[in-house]
């Protein structure tokens, strides 16, 4: 397994930061290969240009400013989304990694002569979770549809391998958490984690097939 972890928040010092070093420190537990893309810590650029536009459909020349980026995604197996909801959706700075990552011939492949359609560029990814916090309720975010989650499980997810394993966690009522609400979502996260990583786990148990020597 090879993992990419997608870290979006503005302070270091947050609740989602700690979130974060949790995920971390499952994958590093399980002994999963990993990587991590701190939106804010690289100082990402989300706004996809005037010039970026244009060249949109042009691939390969279409990832040049986002290349680094764009090698991360194609390298794993794994996406782990960890941000806090900001009216119900991801933050700006995410959705940009997003619009601008995301690109034709890497995540989606554009309609041609033989498909009306686009179709899947993300088949090597088997893994998807997704780790966030958000101040509404869980039912004022189920009514509203939870647009967040569905453009990643629907949206990306639709573009991944078949069967997608998926992980979710979220801390509702952010705004009034506690200490011990808190604590309890870290342990839900590192159980979920857990259960996440179970193949990997058992992958790296597993004996070593015997080896018979050549008889030629």
């Amino acid at each position: 397994m090879r993992a990419l972890v997608v870290y979006c928040h503005p302070r270091e010092d947050s609740f989602t930061a700690a979130v974060r070093d949790r995920v971390l420190a499952r994958l590093d537990a399980t002994g999963v290969e990993w990587q991590i893309s701190d939106l804010y810590g690289m100082g990402f650029d989300p706004v996809l240009s005037a010039t970026e536009h244009r060249s949109y459909l042009d691939t390969p020349a279409n990832r040049a400013r986002v290349e680094d980026e764009v090698e991360k995604v194609l390298w794993c197996d794994t996406l782990i989304f960890v941000y806090p909801t900001w009216w119900y959706g991801q933050p700006a700075m995410l959705k940009g990694w997003l619009e601008r990552v995301l690109l034709p011939d890497v995540a989606f492949l554009m309609p041609d002569a033989d498909h009306a359609t686009i179709r899947p560029g993300l088949r090597h990814i088997r893994n998807l979770a997704v780790f966030t916090t958000g101040g509404a309720s869980r039912w004022l975010t189920a009514l509203i549809g939870a647009p967040g989650k569905r453009t990643l499980f629907r949206g990306i997810g639709l573009l991944c391998a078949r069967p997608l394993r998926k992980s979710f966690a979220m801390h509702y009522l952010m705004d009034t958490s506690t200490d011990a609400s808190r604590s309890r979502h870290l342990a839900r996260v590192e159980a979920r984690m857990d259960r996440f990583l179970a193949p990997a786990r058992r992958q790296s148990t597993a004996p070593a097939p015997d080896r018979q020597e050549s008889t030629t």
